[in-house]
């Protein structure tokens, strides 16, 4: 049987931890939790196998019956916590999230504990990206690709960001994500005999040319900065978008999009 807690006071301590975790980076690598919003979200984290410590809701949007049935099949056993108006609007970061947070365990994304379900795989590999709006939307071509990991190298923001798990519509629980340095990460896809096809201007062939059915990581890098010369050094091939237009990039999740299911297609959508 679940039980219910209530807070009221903005005061409250717990909800002063909640609030560092919604706004500071530092705060939940050093707790290793973070905040969740909204009901699809979720239910995405609970697919993907992540635990909650404990789960806030606002009972004018929610009650506690949607609550629990929400997370029936959850392993988890949080605290369930009815909290007023004034603090759902104080954390939540938006408020079109029907009235529920949860506070969850972030999982481990080593490299050394990626594991990969196909000797073939398809890889997306992200360098020091930054934006959350792109990583999210990285994160959701990715899913919608259903491809075997996506890696970031030399990460530069927080995973469990708020925004980019909004941007991700929840595709940061559902991708099978790893990050390392640059050097780890090549050092990785190359004992895995896993083909490196870099996003990038010089040296290039279109993409179409390219045979995506062995093992392949396609690696992009930011928009401002392009791949770092190691990731060129180490490319089996450098690939280029042809342009028609008066400009020479795209953003750089509409560039992967395009690389990703192109190789899906080589590869009959498997």
């Amino acid at each position: 049987m679940h039980s219910t807690k209530q807070i009221s006071s903005l005061q409250n301590s717990l909800v002063k931890k909640v609030l560092l975790l919604k706004e500071k980076s530092r705060e939940r690598k050093k707790t290793g939790l973070f905040i969740i919003e909204g009901i699809r979200e979720i239910q995405l984290a609970i697919k993907g196998g992540y635990n909650f410590e404990m789960v806030f809701f606002y009972s004018e949007l929610i009650n506690e019956d949607a609550i629990f049935s929400l997370l029936q099949n959850s392993k988890s056993a949080p605290d369930y916590i009815e909290i007023t108006k004034d603090i759902y609007q104080k954390l939540a970061y938006r408020q079109t999230t029907e009235g529920v947070l949860a506070i969850a365990k972030e999982k481990p994304t080593l490299l050394s504990e990626l594991s990969l379900r196909t000797n073939n795989p398809l890889i997306l590999v992200a360098e020091a990206p930054e934006k959350p709006g792109n990583i999210g939307a990285l994160l959701r071509t990715a899913d919608a690709a259903n491809l075997d990991a996506v890696i970031i190298a030399n990460p530069k923001t927080d995973l469990y960001n708020p925004n980019i798990i909004r941007s991700s519509v929840g595709c940061v629980f559902t991708n099978n994500i790893a990050m390392g340095s640059t050097s780890e990460v090549i050092q990785f896809l190359k004992r895995k005999n896993i083909n490196i096809y870099c996003a990038a201007l010089s040296a290039s062939e279109s993409y179409i040319k390219t045979d995506f059915n062995p093992g392949s990581a396609i690696v992009v890098g930011t928009e401002a900065d392009g791949l770092s010369e190691d990731w060129l050094n180490n490319s089996k091939q450098n690939l280029i978008i042809p342009m028609q237009g008066e400009i020479d990039s795209m953003n750089v999740s509409v560039s992967a999009a395009i690389l990703i299911f192109e190789a899906k297609r080589q590869r009959n959508f498997q």
